[in-house]
């Protein structure tokens, strides 16, 4: 598992700790990974953004020059980052405040996240933490869709030399749990904000897995 993730938007919106609570899931799975974040664009009214690389494998630079994720809280992040993304990228975009209507080189999860921490955690300063959990359910469709769609031989071949590879992969996929432990941990020095902090993640996640139940995962995306 190797995975590229880029988290942007306006200052404010808490990209920096969205970006340091994936890091700390990784690390909590035992995978190895770098948090790279970029300030000052945002005092000009651009993009915020921080990278983050999860990988099984020891990680060569904590740049990020082939994204495979994207979480993008404003329409700016959305746009400038779009043309680095691929058909296999997962991105998730904040459709509280990004039209649904634009045509995008690659069709987002769209998913509220303003008005989820708003409405539903009755906080709107966690929407970074619901696109995180939101990304991690979508991460994790992915995954399930990519042992789905491998040949049956190589399956086999695989199973037979290592095991099943499905079942690898799913181990080295981000997980909600390692992500609400990592938030434990994020907010130590705050433990009145750990569970409504935690709310959001799980909340993004089920959003995510509704969506997909009413819909299936090519619709929702």
């Amino acid at each position: 598992m190797y995975n590229e993730i880029i988290i942007a938007g306006f200052g404010g919106q808490g990209v920096l700790l969205a970006g340091t609570l994936i890091a700390q899931a990784a690390i909590e799975q035992g995978l190895h990974t770098t948090w790279f974040p970029s300030y000052g664009a945002e005092m000009r009214g651009g993009t915020a953004n921080s990278t983050v690389v999860v990988s099984a494998d020891e990680i060569g630079s904590p740049l990020a020059f082939n994204p495979n994720a994207l979480i993008a809280l404003n329409e700016p992040s959305l746009n400038k980052f779009m043309p680095r993304m691929t058909e296999k990228s997962v991105i998730i975009a904040n459709s509280s405040i990004i039209s649904q209507d634009k045509e995008y080189k690659v069709k987002p999860y769209f998913v509220p996240v303003t008005d989820i921490a708003d409405k539903e955690i009755k906080n709107v300063r966690t929407a970074n933490l619901v696109a995180v959990g939101a990304l991690i359910k979508a991460l994790e469709i992915f995954a399930d869709a990519n042992c789905e769609d491998e040949p049956a031989q190589k399956r086999r071949q695989s199973a037979d030399e290592e095991g099943d590879l499905c079942d690898l992969e799913a181990s080295k996929v981000l997980t909600l749990k390692s992500a609400l432990t990592a938030c434990e941990k994020a907010f130590a020095s705050k433990p009145e904000l750990i569970e409504i902090n935690k709310k959001a993640i799980q909340a993004g996640y089920e959003y995510i897995k509704a969506e997909v139940q009413k819909f299936g995962s090519s619709e929702v995306r």
